[in-house]
């Protein structure tokens, strides 16, 4: 089993629910390791994230010019579906920065 340590997704929220990383194959196991949300401006907001349509995090705030870290460790199998994280926030001032590990 080859294990590769990735960069899943990086870069600004979409203000609607957007498919953020997809599991490339179905024999390709993918560990969640770390998210970080940024928000790059002084207005609060807010965002959500869920992986495998489970939430996460719902609506939760994030000040201003602050940065919320998630340390987990989620598996998405294989033979999960849909074999996604998705998220949204209220502003695209909020970047999302995903890493894992993808298993094949």
């Amino acid at each position: 089993m080859a294990t590769t340590s990735k960069v899943l997704f990086r870069g600004a929220a979409s203000t609607s629910s957007t498919t953020l990383y997809t599991v490339p194959t179905t024999s390709t196991t993918t560990v969640v390791t770390n998210v970080v949300i940024a928000n790059t401006t002084a207005t609060t907001g807010n965002y959500d994230l869920s992986i495998d349509d489970v939430q996460i995090a719902n609506d939760i705030n994030i000040a201003g010019n602050d940065t919320v870290v998630i340390d987990l460790k989620q598996v998405i199998p294989a033979n999960a579906t849909p074999k996604t994280i998705k998220g949204s926030a209220s502003a695209t001032t909020i970047n999302f920065h995903i890493s894992g590990v993808e298993i094949v």
